[in-house]
Order: C-alpha cells, then structure tokens, then sequence
C-alpha cells in the first residue's frame, strides 16, 4: 500500500422516485460499478425545481417505496435528507449537507445523459461541481457520438471533466410518467418495478385516476 490510502466514494442518485423503477435501480448499480463506489445513496426530493408536482405521491409513499426495495442491500440506501429538509429539493444544499456528514469521502452525484445538456440550469451549479464529481450514465435517446465541450454551456475546466465522466450504461427505457399512465389505465407494470413496487402501489391505490 506505500501509505496510500483508498478515498470512498459515495454515489448519489436523486429523482422524484415516483415511483421508483428499474431503470433508476439499474442505473445506480451501473454507476456503482463503472465509478467504483462504496455505495449509492437515493434520495428522492421533496418537491422538484424543474417538474410539475401535480401527479407527485405524497413523500411518505415514494420514501416507503424506496426503502422496501432496497432492504437488505448492501451498496444501496435510501435517504430521507431532502424529504426533512423539506421545501423544493436544490442538488446544491444536499450535497453541502452531505459534505458535512461524510467528512474524507468524495461525493459522486450520478445523472443521465438527458440532464447533463441542462446542468448549466441548475441552480449554483458551479458551487455543485465544486462539492463533487458528476458523472453521467448514458440513456436511451441521447446521442454522445457527437457531444462537444461548448454544447454544456459551462466554463472551464467544467465540459472537459464532465464529458470524461460519461459511462454508456444498460440501455433500459423505462419511465415514472409511463408506470403511472400504465396504473391509471390499469395495464401490467409486473416487469418494469420491482415486485415490492407493484405491491405496494395496488395495495395504497397510487396513481389511479
């Protein structure tokens, strides 16, 4: 070892979690292994800057829903830092929260590719790329190929560390909008949350019209 010691890496995956799904849990596990973590942390928001929160369940169910899937794993947590904090859920106080809590450890904010053209958007994000690292897993639909440094819209050193951190992932399509649409309309959502998910959703009747 010659006195080098080995810095965690704490993931951190936000989102509405409305309801979570496979995609967010494949998504995550990627991250995990392409980024090395020691673990993911999934912290679904209280109310999101930049999403409607018309069709939001209440927090309790999302967190509940959460915490069910993820009992028993190891690498992944559920957190209910932004669910206390209350008010709209800003990625910049999170991660000073988190900074705070993990003292030596390096925070690695996971996103998907869909919201690496926005991060220019969000609010302090030169204050957020200051706390940690954002690494992006490539989704469906967003071409790469061709993404340049200046399409990020950001100062250096920004674009050139960004676009460095892109890993191409499991190419799973799945979407929250799509599940609620499908329970609504009372269609099969069996393979596209885990069994806990639809359990939970039927027995508290989430997203019926």
């Amino acid at each position: 070892m010659h006195g080098l010691t080995h810095i965690p890496r704490l993931g951190i995956l936000g989102g509405t979690f409305n309801p979570v799904h496979l995609g967010h849990l494949i998504m995550a596990q990627d991250a995990l292994e392409h980024f090395e973590l020691s673990r993911v942390l999934l912290v679904p928001c209280a109310s999101p800057p930049h999403k409607s929160a018309q069709d939001l369940a209440p927090a309790s169910h999302r967190l509940a829903m959460l915490e069910a899937v993820l009992e028993g794993d190891l690498h992944f947590e559920a957190s209910d830092l932004e669910l206390q904090r209350g008010g709209t859920s800003y990625t910049v106080d999170t991660l000073r929260e988190l900074a705070a809590l993990n003292p030596g450890v390096e925070l690695c904010f996971i996103i998907g590719s869909d919201s690496l053209l926005e991060l220019h958007l969000w609010k302090d994000i030169e204050a957020i790329l200051g706390l940690c690292r954002v690494v992006t897993i490539a989704r469906p639909g967003i071409d790469l190929a061709g993404l340049k440094g200046t399409d990020l819209k950001l100062p250096d050193p920004w674009p050139a560390r960004l676009l460095a951190d892109i890993r191409v992932g499991h190419q799973v399509d799945v979407s929250s909008t799509d599940i609620r649409y499908r329970v609504a309309e009372g269609m099969a959502i069996r393979y596209l949350v885990p069994a806990g998910v639809e359990m939970y959703i039927a027995e508290h009747s989430l997203y019926r019209r």
